[in-house]
């Protein structure tokens, strides 16, 4: 209890200074409470996923690195964890499901065969935890996904495999999202690309046009299904190039008015994926964001509490557009306690966004109006030492979860319990 006093009192007065400079931080805290993130659920099994036999890890980009004990290693497991993830992170929020981790039972259905029978027990698991989720195809970790391309193939058997694969995903999310009354947004990413020089990157953007067109000729209500697709730089064995480029997909989703996903791992290093917001924002309605931390490149560590998080978050409030905006996590860190990744990732995406929901904004653009240069720099300066910390303390302890480091306490417990019994 007496800890719980120091907190309330602590958060006072952090509240009476920020009010100082025309901030609310009981609204700031509310519309934090209000956008949930998207958890992924391939961090807790390094993206092995559930598939029984005939679609083993095999390229594609995407590569888990880490040995630490406690790998989820079935759809129990994966739930059991993202129980406790769930209860110690403030707020209520959404699962990221890719199509890998439906439960087949002990068949095998290859990709172009699943169904939304596939899935009902994450429709079930969700409902009864009044949570959201949100779909991805899942076009990687497959025999034909070896020769480096899927929807953009040359080969008219591949590409028609991955087309029926991504339609019936499509039929997934938006059977998801009318069970759950909540809209599902299916992304499409794809591993396509080379490894070195190629003379035919017209061709194969050409053939992934066409092959989208098909997929999503048919139409599905927005209030159940909402489509995304998402660009990426580079990746292994992808070095050269990828199809699905940032310029491609832009384009894409502007023509098509559709979702763009913008990961911010997925671009050159001294790129700034937050001056994006607001020049994509001019030509759509929504944008899906995945928050991860590249380190040199898309190496998908732990999300943590960085500068261009941090901007990325301010660009988005700053634009007033976070009722247009929804996150996801995308990182797969088997180096680290999994649980721990999760929880990390979590609570620092939401930091960051509360960082920039107590940012004195109209303050700050009246004096950008005025061409008042040096009292907006120093406002920007002075609100980075406000007791940002009592305030998101408060909010935890509000919410019922874990108060700063106390949370190391109850992973380290789970894992003793749990994790460290687990088969490798």
């Amino acid at each position: 209890m007496e800890k719980e006093k120091r907190i309330e009192k602590a958060y006072e007065i952090a509240k009476e200074e920020y009010g100082e400079i025309g901030v609310d931080t009981d609204r700031a805290l509310d519309r934090l409470d209000r956008t949930p993130v998207s958890l992924h659920c391939w961090q807790s099994d390094d993206v092995s996923g559930c598939e029984r036999r005939g679609a083993a890890l095999s390229g594609g980009g995407i590569q888990a690195t880490g040995n630490y004990p406690g790998k989820a290693t079935n759809l129990r497991e994966i739930r059991q964890d993202l129980d406790l993830v769930y209860s110690l992170i403030p707020g209520n929020h959404r699962l990221n499901l890719h199509a890998m981790y439906g439960d087949f039972g002990d068949l095998f259905v290859d990709r172009d065969r699943i169904e939304p029978g596939h899935f009902q027990s994450w429709v079930d698991w969700a409902r009864s935890r009044n949570i959201g989720i949100d779909f991805n195809c899942t076009l990687f970790s497959h025999t034909n996904a070896d020769s480096g391309y899927t929807l953009s193939s040359r080969d008219d058997g591949i590409r028609r495999f991955w087309i029926e694969h991504v339609k019936r995903c499509r039929q997934i999310g938006a059977h998801i999202g009318r069970e759950l009354d909540s809209p599902c947004i299916h992304n499409i990413w794809i591993p396509d690309g080379s490894k070195d020089v190629s003379v035919d990157r017209f061709l194969h953007r050409r053939l992934l046009k066409e092959s989208l067109d098909t997929i999503l000729a048919e139409k599905y209500d927005p209030n159940t299904l909402k489509d995304a697709v998402e660009s990426k730089l580079f990746g292994i064995g992808l070095e050269t190039y990828t199809v699905g480029s940032h310029e491609f997909y832009l384009g894409y989703a502007v023509e098509n008015r559709m979702l763009l996903c913008l990961d911010i791992g997925h671009f050159h290093p001294t790129e700034q994926v937050s001056d994006k917001v607001s020049a994509v924002f001019q030509f759509l309605e929504e944008l899906l964001f995945h928050l991860t931390r590249p380190v040199r490149w898309d190496s998908d560590h732990v999300v943590s509490l960085s500068d261009e998080v941090r901007a990325l978050m301010q660009e988005i409030v700053w634009a007033d557009k976070l009722d247009k905006a929804h996150f996801g996590l995308d990182f797969f860190d088997a180096g680290i306690n999994r649980i721990g990744a999760y929880v990390i990732g979590a609570r620092v995406a939401q930091k960051a966004l509360l960082l920039a929901l107590l940012d004195p904004v109209g303050r700050m653009r009246r004096y950008e109006n005025a061409g008042q240069k040096f009292e907006l720099l120093a406002m920007m300066e002075e609100v980075k030492s406000k007791p940002f910390g009592a305030v998101w303390d408060f909010h935890c302890l509000k919410k019922n979860v874990p108060v700063a480091e106390a949370v190391i306490s109850d992973i380290q417990n789970y894992e003793s319990s749990v994790l460290n019994k687990r088969n490798p």
